[in-house]
């Protein structure tokens, strides 16, 4: 198992390592086009939510549209700084460390990313009760990175 980084060491590495390249331009359409996939997103894991049992293996599939919805709209955001990563940490460690105002906690982002690697490369399935401890930060870190992106567009307009 890797070695858990904290924020600071996440960033340094993924810099040192050259994961964040330079954009040369902010696409503006692209960024839209992502903020409505992302809300599809959202919306189908939550009529899903409603409509399955507690003991479904389709917490995995609600679990993982709620965290393509959380990187999309981190990389989306972090396009107006001209910055990109294929790297999920190394975007997630930049949304930290770069924007503290937003008050986004690193472990969180630890903790669904791990999570949601456990279910794509080690079949580790999500249950209900997994699902329930972050859904509420899921979408409180989705609607706030929704918001600084309408900002950031507003502002480019």
């Amino acid at each position: 198992m890797p070695k858990y980084l904290t924020k600071e060491e996440a960033f340094s590495k993924c810099k040192i390592e050259g994961y964040y390249i330079i954009r040369e331009e902010i696409n503006l359409e692209k960024i839209r086009s992502i903020i409505t996939i992302s809300e599809s997103d959202v919306s189908s894991a939550k009529m899903l939510s409603e409509k399955i049992d507690k003991k479904s293996s389709q917490w995995n599939s609600i679990y993982k549209l709620y965290y393509d919805a959380l990187h999309e709209l981190t990389e989306a955001f972090l396009s107006f700084e001209n910055i990109k990563s294929d790297n999920h940490q190394c975007l997630f460690a930049y949304l930290c460390e770069k924007h503290p105002e937003l008050e986004l906690n690193w472990e969180f982002f630890e903790k669904v990313r791990t999570k949601r690697n456990g279910i794509n490369y080690y079949g580790t399935p999500i249950r209900y009760e997994d699902w329930k401890e972050v859904e509420l930060q899921f979408n409180i870190y989705i609607n706030v990175l929704k918001k600084e992106i309408s900002k950031n567009i507003k502002e480019k307009n």
